[in-house]
């Protein structure tokens, strides 16, 4: 029993190391980049992970894509630029201002803009209703449709 015991462990040991990665750096500038990047770009099968922090097979390609290009001496910026050109803008956490992001960036604050005016006209159309005053000769009127509507 101890054996079988020793021999499931052996196993779940490799599982475990498997899931891990490890990337080796020239110098911490290169892995402060690395670190970087890879918190701003989107994993974009998760779409609301980082690539760093997702488990899904594309991110685990674009970390390494990231590594090798630094590792040819690429900076941040030519990173960024790759993965946008390949991928759009939808791949940085904080897409630029673009007429196409447009509607990311101005949206909620022109639909709680819309929201605002609607209720402050309904209230004010509300108001505008209740104070309209009847005269006594169309409340005399209305009274008398009324009761001629009882008798039939």
């Amino acid at each position: 029993m101890k054996r079988l015991f020793i021999v499931f462990l052996l196993i779940l040991s490799g599982i475990a190391y498997a899931g891990v990665e490890f990337r080796e750096f020239a110098n911490p500038e290169q892995q402060a980049a690395y670190e970087n990047l890879t918190s701003e770009l989107r994993c974009l099968v998760c779409q609301n992970q980082t690539i760093a922090d997702s488990n899904a097979e594309l991110a685990a390609d674009l970390r390494r894509q990231v590594y090798e290009m630094l590792q040819q001496g690429k900076s941040k910026q030519d990173i960024a630029q790759f993965m946008t050109d390949r991928y759009g803008d939808f791949v940085l956490y904080n897409p630029p201002f673009k007429l196409k992001t447009g509607l990311l960036w101005i949206g909620p604050a022109a639909f709680l803009l819309i929201g605002l005016i609607s209720v402050f006209l309904f209230t004010r159309r509300k108001k505008t209703a209740a104070s309209v005053q009847i005269s006594a000769e169309q409340q005399q009127k209305i009274r008398s449709l009324l009761e001629e509507g009882d008798h039939s």
